[in-house]
């Protein structure tokens, strides 16, 4: 498997590329300072007014070559309250970045395919050398969608923390698999407010 390499797109393209993560930027504020869809209690939801982000940085959003896997086995993976939820890999994204060759599973929800709303969304759970530092220590997390075709677009840009990184108490992650650990600084999407450590 060759992983491709990224090319950047043209100046018209980039603009959408970058409205589009201003867009996900500024609905991610928006989720997190509504007390209907917020995670965030007590002074933690009164003192948010927005998230920290990395500088957008295209070079972190890459054309990946992808593989699907044509026999899911369903697993547990396990969450951050020590239980698990069941998931299947959907299939593998192989790309390069900053010169080193990079594989990512990418998974299915079993309880999320279900629903018609969710049937055709993708997870994908990392880490990065930035945990524990500029970003949560459990890692982040990308959407994404069912897809045709033999590539898959991966903006890291578009990257967050899940929910039990602001609350531990009513929230129940997936803890991102070790195989989906990147050797390297992913340094675009969210940060993280040391306000949040626990």
């Amino acid at each position: 498997m060759n992983p491709i390499i990224c090319k950047y797109p043209s100046p018209a393209k980039n603009k959408k590329i970058v409205d589009d993560i201003e867009k996900f930027q500024s609905n991610l504020n928006k989720e997190y300072l509504d007390p209907k869809e917020t995670p965030l209690r007590g002074d933690n939801f009164k003192n948010f007014k927005k998230h920290p982000f990395f500088s957008i940085n295209l070079k972190y959003r890459v054309t990946a070559q992808f593989v699907k896997n044509e026999n899911p086995k369903p697993f547990d993976l396990p969450t951050s309250s020590g239980k698990s939820k069941q998931y299947q890999e959907y299939g593998k994204a192989y790309f390069n970045l900053e010169g080193k060759d990079f594989i990512l599973n990418i998974y299915q929800s079993l309880d999320l395919m279900k629903l018609e709303e969710y049937k055709n969304y993708l997870f994908l759970p990392f880490g990065d050398l930035t945990n524990n530092k500029e970003t949560y220590g459990g890692g982040k997390y990308i959407d994404l969608t069912i897809l045709k075709g033999n590539t898959i677009i991966i903006d890291f840009n578009q990257s967050y923390h899940p929910y039990c990184a602001y609350n531990a108490y009513d929230y129940n992650c997936p803890i991102v698999p070790a195989e989906n650990k990147i050797s390297l600084e992913i340094r675009v999407g969210v940060m993280y407010d040391d306000v949040y450590h626990h």
